[in-house]
């Protein structure tokens, strides 16, 4: 496994460097596909491997993101682009990509919706992401994430 982040809360590790694509609208795709396209513009391009260790729980969480799931990459409304970056920022992708499938997954951090933020803020200052913009993304998440009971 290559260990992507590691602090004193959390340890991610991938068994290899993660491989994401932005999907584009064709001539010759369907009016559903469309929609998909531009709803989850982001895919997966490999299988990927995800370990992540709670370090402060004593706790290893592994799963599978398969080759080809779709996601839209950071949720950020246009209102705050100038200030955070648009959803599309390359800094953001992986750690979109790893929250993403933890907020449909939930079980596979066994519904630890706190160890789940400090995932994504750990993967945004593997990618460089300031620490203002780590804030204000990582609160934003976690606020979300509460509204909507998780």
């Amino acid at each position: 496994m290559i260990e992507w982040y590691s602090n004193s809360k959390a340890g991610i590790f991938f068994d290899t460097i993660p491989y994401v694509a932005i999907r584009y609208v064709v001539p010759f795709i369907s009016n559903e596909e469309i929609k998909s396209v531009e709803k989850y513009p982001f895919i997966n391009k490999k299988t990927l491997n995800v370990r992540l260790v709670d370090y402060k729980k004593s706790k290893t969480y592994n799963f599978q993101i398969p080759k080809g799931y779709c996601y839209d990459g950071a949720t950020i409304p246009k209102l705050f682009w100038r200030v955070i970056g648009s959803n599309t920022d390359n800094q953001f992708l992986i750690a979109a990509l790893i929250h993403d499938v933890l907020c449909e997954n939930h079980s596979y951090v066994d519904n630890d919706r706190r160890f789940s933020t400090e995932v994504f803020n750990a993967l945004l200052e593997a990618s460089d992401v300031n620490a203002f913009k780590r804030f204000l993304m990582k609160t934003s998440v976690n606020l979300f994430q509460c509204f909507c009971n998780w």
